[in-house]
């Protein structure tokens, strides 16, 4: 199927929108006569003996992986998870991890509701209660991060702090300026502030970047352009590929 990226982000509560935006594009790549060809591997060697005249890189990225010794290790996500990577894919990946219920985006009451707005006007301010009431964690999590900063300090500024507190209210433990050392099936060995600790985790799920995947531009000798992950792979931008997408669809 069509999109990517998109198709993991999708599943985040609060991006259920990314389904409308993949059945749009469906529709589009109906509408246009667009050749679409899923379930198919392309080389470079194909594309160089072929009779296209431009080709652009939409290959998106490929998980970089850290050398923590055990990482390579498979698993099950358990009830209690180490998320090794606090930027907005780390926080998605909490998200997901500690939801449970009905997703508030889908629900005006619900949303309402868990943030402790009164949409009855009785309430000082329109303001029911102090803390944010979510639904209870399924699981005990971990979200750490190497930078000894905030953690969640580089999201975005409008929407960071919602995404913090929803994580400390539903119990999310937030840890910063961890050094990893290895995982075995006592969990996830680290040093946090210079003291040796021990979290005794079923699963660990590693959120700690990416690269693009450019494999194709190696040897391929036909004009090409990259754009979205395959250019810039830091801080995943579907507008930013969209944007691209356009310009040089036009430009051509």
């Amino acid at each position: 199927e069509i999109g990517g990226q998109f198709n993991i982000a999708k599943q985040i509560p609060g991006k259920e929108e990314f389904f409308e935006t993949l059945r749009y594009f469906a529709v589009q790549i109906d509408k246009t006569g667009v050749d679409l060809q899923l379930n198919t591997r392309v080389t470079a060697e194909q594309l160089n003996n072929s009779d296209f005249d431009e080709v652009i890189i939409a290959t998106g990225i490929a998980p970089r992986t850290p050398q923590i010794e055990g990482s390579d290790n498979p698993s099950r996500v358990g009830k209690r998870v180490a998320v090794i990577g606090a930027g907005g894919i780390g926080f998605d990946v909490s998200e997901l991890l500690s939801h449970s219920g009905e997703s508030a985006s889908q629900s005006i009451p619900a949303f309402m509701r868990q943030w402790g707005i009164d949409m009855s006007l009785q309430a000082r301010g329109g303001i029911e209660g102090v803390t944010p009431a979510f639904p209870p964690s399924p699981r005990q999590i971990y979200l750490l991060q190497r930078k000894a900063k905030r953690v969640g300090s580089g999201l975005g500024k409008t929407t960071g702090w919602a995404h913090r507190a929803e994580l400390i209210a539903k119990g999310v433990e937030m840890i910063p300026g961890c050094e990893y050392h290895k995982i075995d099936d006592r969990g996830l060995h680290l040093t946090v502030g210079g003291e040796q600790r021990l979290l005794e985790v079923d699963s660990i799920v590693i959120c700690a970047g990416q690269e693009p995947l450019r494999e194709l531009t190696a040897e391929l000798t036909k004009p090409m352009h990259l754009i979205g992950g395959a250019d810039v792979a830091t801080e995943l931008d579907a507008k930013r590929a969209i944007k691209q997408g356009t310009e040089i669809a036009a430009a051509l």
